[in-house]
């Protein structure tokens, strides 16, 4: 199980802001200025020490490595998987209904800051031949820089995001969805076990299943077939692999906004509790989501199963009082046992890298302390 028998743990999504050296030395590489790799390889495993170091001292209990290699998600995609090319002309419809709904809202928005503040551009990948898994260096890296960090610090375990089959792109090369989500799945299944073989818990990130869930393009019909397309598709991929090595985050995307076209959480459980994991984390903090707490106490979570419910939030420079996260967590562990809940982020701090984050780091870190202190008050109230 990934709870805890006599406390509650604390963990969060993954990215956190990368070191200033570590982004220099990012935009100089994509952007085809004069680096060192060597020096650049070097100055991300600092960057991973110093990270895993502050999410211990700071009362982090499942750590991880802040992302520090990675550029975004899209660009990682490039990087580690064959057979997908960056279409650089074409712009990203994201969100269409909150767009249409608050056109000025995100114009200004996204060129602030998810899509204009990113150290590489954001752009659509399709697949345009066969696929399979590339990564193989850059994945050992990762997992060798983060076993390094670990020697140094005590915590009670640490996790790795990777990547779910349905955020990988768009298909421009084989005949059905289906063919496409299962290629897509089985080169991503080399990640995942190289992950678990590892000794990590695998984080499988998977925003893209919520976006499904508010798709102007599809009817519920559609909706349903695809969801469940793809919950099939990372299960083909997590075969074999322990559930208790598993953990499963799923978000809306935006961080900042109206956000009231979101799918509602009970919509989201009907396929996220299909998924093989053994935790599943996702958004609980912010205001349009905070009382879908109750759906708990109608749904059923499995034996050996827990929820990380996100008691702190990306999307707001407000640090959340220890007592109200704190209550948040004894309202979970009240619904579905306090061995079984986890305290978690609604999402990632720095999902693409970049120099400037929306939530100020010196505010992530009070937000992480206040977090710690949250969860020794809930195992007060709840042991």
């Amino acid at each position: 199980m990934q709870g805890h028998k006599d406390r509650i743990l604390t963990t969060h999504v993954g990215s956190l802001p990368r070191t200033v050296e570590v982004l220099d030395a990012m935009k100089a590489k994509h952007e085809g200025e004069p680096y060192d790799e060597d020096d650049y390889r070097r100055k991300i495993g600092e960057g991973v020490r110093e990270i895993v170091k502050r999410q211990a001292d700071l009362g982090i209990d499942v750590v991880a490595d802040g992302e520090m290699s990675k550029t975004g998600f899209f660009a990682y995609i490039e990087e580690r998987i064959e057979g997908f090319e960056a279409r650089r002309d074409e712009k990203y419809n994201l969100f269409a209904a909150e767009t249409a709904a608050f056109p000025e809202y995100y114009a200004e928005y996204f060129a602030r800051v998810m899509m204009g503040g990113a150290i590489v551009a954001m752009a659509p990948m399709y697949c345009v031949g066969p696929v399979s898994y590339k990564g193989e260096a850059a994945l050992a890296r990762d997992l060798d820089n983060l076993k390094a960090a670990l020697a140094d610090v005590s915590c009670h375990d640490a996790f790795v995001p990777a990547i779910s089959p349905a955020g990988v792109g768009y298909n421009a090369y084989y005949g059905t969805e289906e063919e496409y989500a299962g290629a897509v799945a089985e080169a991503l299944r080399t990640e995942y076990l190289a992950i678990v073989d590892a000794g990590f818990l695998l984080q499988v990130d998977d925003p893209f299943l919520c976006d499904i869930l508010v798709d102007p393009a599809l009817d519920d019909a559609g909706k349903d077939r695809k969801c469940r397309l793809y919950v099939e598709a990372l299960n083909h991929a997590l075969r074999g692999i322990p559930e208790d090595r598993v953990r499963y985050h799923t978000c809306y995307g935006i961080n900042e906004g109206p956000r009231i076209y979101e799918a509602p959480m009970d919509e989201v459980c009907r396929y996220m509790l299909d998924i093989d994991a053994g935790s599943y984390s996702f958004e609980a903090a912010n205001a349009r989501h905070e009382h879908e707490y109750h759906i708990w106490e109608d749904l059923e979570l499995a034996d050996g199963k827990a929820l990380i419910p996100g008691v702190i939030t990306h999307a707001s420079n407000i640090v959340e009082h220890p007592e109200l996260i704190a209550e948040r967590l004894v309202r979970y562990a009240e619904r579905v046992g306090r061995e079984n809940v986890l305290a978690g982020g609604d999402c990632g701090f720095s999902s693409q890298a970049c120099y400037h984050t929306e939530v100020h780091p010196t505010v992530i870190w009070a937000k992480f302390e206040a977090m710690a202190e949250g969860a020794r008050l809930a195992t007060e109230k709840l042991w």
